[in-house]
């Protein structure tokens, strides 16, 4: 893993949030090898984009995810809610084991809200080295449909802004 240097206070950082969200649940693999969302994960997820469309402001442009079946499905449902103005992408880096050093570098450049679709351990190791620079803290409690912001300063300081899981709901 290759994480890149911490911007100088003197570096212009653009202030951001991105929003993790660990795919809902999923059939389990006996039941189908593809492990598509389960029926109590469908509804988890659309109480999850419900309650956030009615209650927050995101505005994303595009909904990103791993390419698996479950995160796929699961990044689908929340674009029904959302409308981001760009498709939902498949995209490299999200899968369960990548290497988060991947986003973090690709987070360094981006000037607008994101929300990413993926799995853990990636969606821990991926938070807790943009809170705390160490990849091996759980800093995150993710729960299967939930969802966590996290926020990126002016001084590219991150942090947690709030979370909300299907539980609470």
């Amino acid at each position: 893993m290759k994480f890149p240097k911490l911007p100088n206070v003197n570096e212009e950082v653009i202030q951001m949030n991105l929003y993790l969200v660990q795919h809902a649940e999923p059939k389990r693999k006996e039941e189908d090898p593809q492990r598509p969302l389960s029926e109590k994960g469908k509804a988890d997820i659309k109480k999850i984009a419900d309650f956030i469309v009615k209650h927050t402001n995101i505005r994303v442009k595009s909904i990103m995810h791993s390419g698996k079946l479950r995160a796929h499905q699961t990044a689908e449902i929340l674009a029904e809610y959302l409308n981001p103005p760009e498709e939902i992408k498949e995209v490299k880096g999200l899968e369960p084991l990548a290497d988060p050093s991947i986003w973090v570098n690709h987070l360094i450049g981006v000037k607008e809200d994101m929300m990413l679709v993926g799995h853990l351990p990636h969606l821990m190791k991926l938070s807790s080295y943009l809170l705390c620079q160490d990849v091996n803290k759980k800093i995150v409690d993710f729960h299967m449909g939930g969802i966590v912001c996290l926020n990126k300063d002016e001084g590219g300081i991150w942090s947690v802004q709030w979370m909300l899981t299907p539980e609470i709901l």
